[in-house]
């Protein structure tokens, strides 16, 4: 009796399903396993923070510098789950979850981005005021990591199929992970990509040439052509729906298939939704041709251009965003002539 209940449990463990989310690669559990990895630094934080609190020693202040360089790690983490997760969400009409999730995640982001601030320029006067944000930031992380495990991650695993899920995973090393040097590639069950991207309309079916007011080029060389071009390019449609993006080799924004098809409002902050529907609205309104901003980002300094795309009849078509690192021109002095080149 008790050898068939030992071999009845054996057979019930090589017949039960795997959960998808247990198998190496898949999105969500690449997602579970940075979780630990932020939660195992937010405990050697923690550690830091008390040190600190007692005694503001260099090798304390530097041991937290060093805690909070690598929690914004988390960024990585943030920019998946926002950029890949949520489009899905969307498609599915969860909106609310996701809108209140980013505006936590940019909240996060800014209290690591304070506490490494006070830490760049500490004095013994802010001890108290910086121990303050350190530990009100590890809390503020540990309960988004509650919020993935327990409500996001078990909803999106319900909700999401897994060609969506496949999408999901090949878009994932386009924005990085956190804390994860090798991850494993997720094979899943069955996949029908191919009618996935030609019902989204992500790539042309035919193969033929495309004529042009200037010209005629096959897809192939448009695509190439795009891709070659020294910025990064976004169109939305009239609608508001995300149509088309370049992928050139150095993107200054992070962009996934994911966005395709996705209302241009939940592709930004909640935080900016307001400013992109106001660029939008003057553009398609014709009070303005295009609006310009410009950031420093690191050793970058990002030039972002919004044009109204029209056609001949003046009648709107949609917007295009061009985004351009302008540092290498900034750059340049004297003068390079076609003639002396050799």
């Amino acid at each position: 009796m008790l050898l068939t209940a030992v071999f009845k449990g054996s057979i019930e463990e090589i017949h039960r399903p795997q959960k998808p989310e247990d198998v190496p690669g898949h999105p969500v559990h690449t997602f579970k396993l940075e979780n630990k990895k932020i939660e195992s630094l937010i405990d050697k934080i923690k550690t830091d923070i008390d040190k600190f609190r007692s005694k503001d020693s260099h090798e304390n202040i530097q041991n937290l510098r060093n805690g909070f360089e690598k929690l914004w790690e988390i960024d990585k983490h943030y920019s998946r789950k926002e950029n890949l997760l949520f489009p899905f969400m969307e498609k599915y009409q969860i909106t609310a979850p996701p809108k209140v999730m980013w505006g936590v995640d940019d909240e996060i982001r800014d209290a690591i981005k304070e506490v490494r601030a006070l830490l760049s320029d500490y004095s013994s006067v802010n001890r108290e005021h910086l121990t303050g944000k350190a530990e009100e930031t590890t809390v503020r992380v540990k309960e988004m990591i509650f919020k993935e495990e327990n409500i996001l991650f078990p909803m999106v695993m319900e909700t999401l199929a897994e060609d969506e899920w496949f999408i999901i995973e090949e878009g994932s090393s386009e924005i990085g992970y956190c804390f994860l040097d090798n991850v494993a590639k997720w094979e899943p069950v069955k996949v029908n990509v191919e009618k996935k991207v030609e019902k989204e309309g992500e790539q042309p079916s035919n193969n033929g040439y495309i004529k042009f007011d200037a010209g005629i080029m096959s897809p192939d060389e448009i695509n190439a052509v795009l891709n070659t071009l020294p910025f990064d390019m976004t169109f939305v449609d009239k609608d508001g729906i995300v149509k088309y993006f370049t992928q050139g080799k150095e993107r200054i924004f992070a962009r996934t298939k994911a966005i395709i098809g996705r209302e241009v409002q939940n592709c930004h902050p909640p935080a900016s939704v307001h400013i992109v529907e106001k660029i939008v609205e003057e553009l398609s309104s014709g009070k303005k041709d295009h609006e310009d901003f410009w950031i420093r980002m690191g050793d970058r300094f990002a030039y972002i251009r919004y044009f109204a795309v029209r056609n001949a009849k003046s009648e709107y078509l949609g917007t295009i965003e061009v985004t351009q690192d302008i540092k290498p021109i900034q750059d340049i002095t004297g003068k390079k002539r076609l003639a002396s080149f050799t």
